[in-house]
């Protein structure tokens, strides 16, 4: 097997763990808004949220990110192992692909918290919870295009600045919708 081949496996791992770090934390908004359902609708949905925040993490989130890992240190052997303690883009890198593994197993003590009905967040801080991830994709794509560790700090700001003005517009129309109310 050659560099392209396990670089392609990369990718494909990274986008299949990656959907499922997008996807999950909205099942944990849409689990904990059920709280507001009526109690026979709020049991079935939340049931069904439970069965597939399970099915999500182990069949796809966990193979994916373990496919990730080996596909990825396989990658920085051939390519990067002679030149390992030079790539300070690469360091900052994997420190970010660390935070993105802790996250990960948070998301698993979040789902094991709505399994026992323990509802510790609002369906708005998982949002902002859900925002996590895209801030580790930002940060770990301009790090690995780039290859310094500068420029994937404007990257990260531009991010910040547009997740803000995407909250403000968020909560200016929940707040126009309940004055309608």
């Amino acid at each position: 097997m050659e560099y392209n081949h396990i670089k392609a496996i990369h990718i494909i791992f990274v986008t299949s763990w990656f959907a499922g770090l997008f996807y999950l934390p909205r099942l944990f908004v849409y689990h904990t808004e059920a709280n507001e359902k009526p109690e026979i609708e709020r049991q079935i949905l939340q049931n069904e949220y439970k069965r597939m925040q399970k099915v999500l993490f182990n069949a796809i989130m966990v193979p994916a990110m373990w496919l990730t890992i080996i596909s990825g240190t396989t990658m920085i052997y051939w390519l990067w192992w002679d030149s390992f303690a030079s790539q300070a883009w690469l360091h900052l890198k994997l420190s970010f692909v660390i935070g993105l593994v802790f996250y990960h197993f948070y998301c698993r003590k979040i789902i094991l918290e709505l399994r026992n009905d323990k509802y510790r967040f609002t369906g708005f801080q998982l949002r902002l919870f859900n925002e996590i991830a895209t801030i580790f994709l930002f940060a770990i794509v301009f790090l690995v295009v780039l290859k310094n560790t500068v420029d994937w700090i404007w990257g990260i700001l531009g991010l910040i600045l547009f997740a803000i003005i995407i909250m403000s517009a968020v909560r200016i129309v929940k707040s126009i919708r309940e004055k309608k109310k």
